[in-house]
């Protein structure tokens, strides 16, 4: 039903209740029959069966497999390693799903747990989880609603509606019918729903919608309903462990064959082939994968950025949008006094705080600039608490800071001008009163009179209850023109208009009768308040621009006031016009067919509701997008839980939203986002640069052992010398990978490709061709030993091996940039494993306790070198080719 459309008796008899509320045994059985008004959980998963799903992922089957298999050919400190991987692995996986289920608890908690209805003709307190459909429920002050209600009656009431509607400002509620259906929840000023919090005033309502029906109970559905999607990067691991175990076992099972067919051992072969397999299966991936995104989350907690769900941290380097709310995340969250006009000039506030002496000239120049000030100091209820804090309206407060700043503070300008008497605001004559007596200093354009009144409100109302305007020459006939003209510019510019005007008196009225006291005004200004953007937030979405990532902005305000802000900090250029911004009641028009022919070119989405914050997630996830959608009420829940990565506001943020996320801002900055993306971008490259390292290694292993017999030479190495190369190089080398620092233009590239494959831009050609370079190098240490006579061929085999591996971890440190000028020294951790693992490979040869272990024997000196100067073609190799990128000679 659309309750708002119908007037207060309509709406009473529609629920077959009245006035007096409803019988206790009505209520009872109404409740019998609609169920209690709270939110229901759907069956959840048990803890165990959480933690047992952790198991599925193909690449820990492999791994399971690998375990397995080292276990059986005598390899315990693998299958113990493996196992300590996975666990963890699982562990990590199962705490973040668990976390994630307390999105409905926190839900849950928003509702309010007492209400005050009228039963049997009189107030009752009953549990919330009682109300029913037809209850009278009454509001004050500071009481959370209980239920989905239309107000039959109201006294000055306001709502906190900001965490349901993202509207920035307690909205002032009425009991008048709305004759749109299609009204967004922010406009139906006549409703009051579940969750929300009434500021200020009273009222009471009855009962339309209750429990899973209302607008939260509709969110906690969508919530529930809604699956999180994978991340980018569980998506190519995936496919990555697939393909990898696939042509693992195709290749070992012909190095095997080609082994038996030349006469080998097929004891040996089976050993060896074996060996291959558990040493091309990347069992260190999930540990890296792990670590750094670890690392990475640790490092955004100093950055503000607090990470829920680790694959979220390189999901942020995905990201081709991100989804931004309006108030407190692009802005301040604070309304502020914009512009000012008084004396026939506008004047900016940014003007008066940069120019330190513009405000003292003004003042001496126009004293009707300072009337202006004292008018907003006055006619104003804010004030500050013991904290120094300013507490009151929004708007109030904007017009006491505006004037403090200014020299025009509260306290002392009340010394001068105490406050008498007053007729506070009334949303149907859109203004307020507030009465002075003048006591020292008279105040110009009324400097006779004793008694002052100052009345601010709709400039449209001043106008019909003024006869003149304040300018440098005194009172003067208003040009209604001229405020229609500065109005217009200054709505035009998001802004929320006030005007601002006095009159003299003698003697304080009798009766106070608004009719009698707001009339015969005089103008003595214009105001324009806004939420203004925070500095940061241009600077870090002219960042997300250069990295490929348009940020859109989605918010429950005005049209008008989200595009002001949009223009402002760059998300609509200057030149852009108003077709790349669309309201909620548009895009409800549209069929999802027309909506997703024109969501990648919208920039701007006022005045939408929570199903259709949800709607464009999945309209830009359906056109192939990674969507990062930031939020803080709770109508981004559901969204947030959808979209690729959800951001939570820390401070500002409901429960609802931070349980529903995947990363948390603490500062509830867009700027610290960019950071993330930044992070993220440099996580997945060095994932990458992982992923090249290790193909690329087990390549060479591959190429060696498979090509070894068709050159005619016997097998190059033992299934312990597979299985030592596959630990040491495997091992730290590796994770060192993961601290490696940011390339240089890691936000200059457009993001990747949400389908991009692991193997992109010339990472799997890089593992065929160098891998096979290692192989040659191998086979031809292998040769010139044999054909030389050299009895130590397979200690230079193996040690060539492990030491080319080293040589090629270093050169891919970048991918553009020589390791020349990166320095040896800018990855220390990674130089420390170098350095390790070259000693620990020294030992095998030259530690008489060790050779028997091993197979080796010492090398002579020139040996050695030689042994060293062959391994090193490698790196070279590698630099050359990077070289050649940067030339532009080699693109992919």
């Amino acid at each position: 039903m659309r309750w708002h459309q119908k007037n207060a008796d309509e709406v009473i008899e529609g629920l077959n209740s009245s006035l007096k509320g409803l019988s206790s045994e009505e209520a009872q059985k109404r409740l019998a029959e609609y169920g209690p008004n709270e939110l229901m959980e759907k069956k959840k998963k048990t803890p165990f069966m959480m933690f047992m799903d952790q198991f599925k992922d193909f690449m820990i089957l492999v791994l399971i497999a690998a375990a397995v298999i080292s276990g059986i050919i005598g390899e315990p400190s693998d299958t113990i390693a493996i196992a300590v991987i996975v666990i963890l692995n699982a562990v990590i996986g199962f705490i973040q799903e668990y976390r994630a289920e307390k999105a409905m608890a926190a839900l849950k908690k928003m509702a309010a747990q007492i209400a005050t209805v009228i039963r049997d003709g009189k107030p009752a307190n009953i549990p919330a989880v009682e109300i029913v459909l037809g209850d009278i429920v009454l509001l004050e002050a500071g009481k959370v609603v209980s239920a989905d209600m239309r107000l039959i009656e109201t006294a000055q009431l306001k709502v906190e509606e900001a965490a349901l509607t993202g509207e920035s400002i307690p909205v002032e509620k009425h009991i008048q019918a709305l004759h749109d259906e299609m009204l967004p929840l922010g406009d139906r000023k006549n409703m009051a729903y579940k969750g929300t919090t009434v500021s200020y005033g009273r009222g009471a309502g009855i009962a339309a919608a209750t429990g899973m029906d209302t607008e939260l109970g509709k969110i906690a559905t969508m919530l529930q309903e809604e699956e999180e999607v994978k991340t980018p990067l569980q998506k190519r691991l995936a496919a990555f462990g697939q393909r990898l175990a696939v042509a693992v076992l195709f290749i070992c099972a012909i190095v095997f064959g080609i082994g038996v067919m030349r006469g080998e051992e097929p004891l040996l072969m089976l050993l060896t082939a074996i060996s291959l397999a558990v040493a091309a299966i990347p069992e260190a991936l999930p540990a890296v994968v792990t670590i750094s995104l670890a690392l990475g989350a640790r490092k955004m907690v100093k950055q503000n950025a607090l990470i829920r769900k680790l694959p979220a941290v390189e999901t942020l380097g995905s990201a081709t949008y991100i989804c931004s709310d309006k108030t407190g995340t692009l802005t301040q969250n604070r309304m502020s006094v914009e512009e000012m006009y008084t004396g026939g000039e506008i004047l900016k506030s940014e003007e008066l705080k940069v120019k330190s002496g513009r405000i003292e000239q003004l003042l001496t120049l126009n004293s009707q600039l300072s009337t202006f000030f004292t008018a907003i100091a006055l006619s104003n209820d804010a004030k500050p608490d013991r904290d120094g804090n300013i507490i009151g309206d929004p708007t109030e407060v904007a017009l006491f800071s505006a004037a403090r700043e200014n020299g025009f503070d509260k306290s002392s300008r009340e010394e001068l001008f105490p406050r008498v008497e007053e007729i506070p605001f009334d949303s149907e004559r859109k203004c307020m009163t507030t009465f002075h007596q003048c006591i020292h200093s008279p105040i110009h354009p009324f400097t006779d009179s004793p008694y002052l009144s100052f009345t601010k409100g709709a400039i449209e109302v001043l106008l019909d209850k003024s006869d003149g305007i304040l300018k440098s020459g005194g009172i003067v006939k208003i040009d209604r023109e001229e405020i229609h003209r500065v109005n217009e510019k200054m709505a035009a510019d998001g802004l929320r208009v006030l005007g601002i005007a006095m009159r003299g008196w003698n003697e304080l009225p009798s009766g106070m009768s608004h009719e009698d006291v707001e009339r015969g005004l005089i103008i003595i200004g214009i105001v324009g308040i806004m939420d203004p953007p925070r500095e940061e937030a241009k600077e870090a979405v002219s960042i997300c621009k250069k990295a490929g990532i348009i940020p859109v902005m989605i918010t429950g305000d005005h049209p008008i006031t989200a595009w002001a802000i949009a223009r402002r900090i760059g998300i609509i250029e200057e030149d852009d016009v108003h077709f790349n911004t669309i309201t909620g009641r548009e895009l409800e028009k549209l069929s999802l067919k027309e909506f997703e022919e024109r969501v990648e070119g919208i920039k701007v989405y006022a005045r939408v509701v929570p199903e259709q914050k949800l709607k464009i997630v999945k309209a830009l996830q359906d056109k192939g997008q990674f969507v990062a959608m930031t939020g803080d009420g709770v109508n981004d829940a559901p969204a947030l839980k959808r979209a690729d990565i959800g951001v939570a506001m820390g401070i500002t943020g409901t429960d609802v939203t931070k349980e529903a996320s995947h990363m948390i801002l603490l500062d509830d900055n867009f700027a610290t986002i960019v950071k993330a993306v930044r992070e993220g971008r440099k996580i997945y490259d060095n994932i990458r640069k992982f992923i090249k390292y290790l193909l690329t290694t087990n390549s060479g292993e591959i190429w060696t052992l498979f090509l070894a017999p068709l050159a005619g030479l016997p097998i190059p190495l033992l299934p312990i010398h597979i299985l030592w190369i596959n630990l040491v190089t495997d091992g730290l080398p590796a994770l060192a990978l993961s601290v490696e620092p940011a390339e240089g233009d890691v936000m200059s590239r457009p993001p990747r490709h949400p389908k991009e494959s692991i193997f992109a831009h010339g990472l799997g050609l890089h593992a065929i061709w160098v891998g096979l370079l290692m192989g040659g190098v191998v086979l031809f240490i292998q040769a010139w030993s044999i054909n030389t006579g050299n009895a130590h061929w397979q200690t230079m085999v193996f040690t060539v091996l492990c030491l080319t591996q080293l040589g090629h971890v270093l050169a891919i440190r970048s991918e553009k940039e020589s390791l020349f000028r990166i320095g040896l020294f800018s990855n220390k951790y990674l130089l420390g494993a170098v350095v390790l693992t070259f000693i620990l490979q020294m030992a095998t040869i030259y530690v008489p306790l060790l050779n028997p272990i091993f197979k080796t024997e010492p090398l002579t000196l020139n040996e050695l070198i030689f042994t060293l100067a062959i391994s090193s073609v490698v790196f070279f190799a590698v630099e050359l080719e990077k070289l050649f990128r940067r030339k532009q000679w080699l693109k992919y």
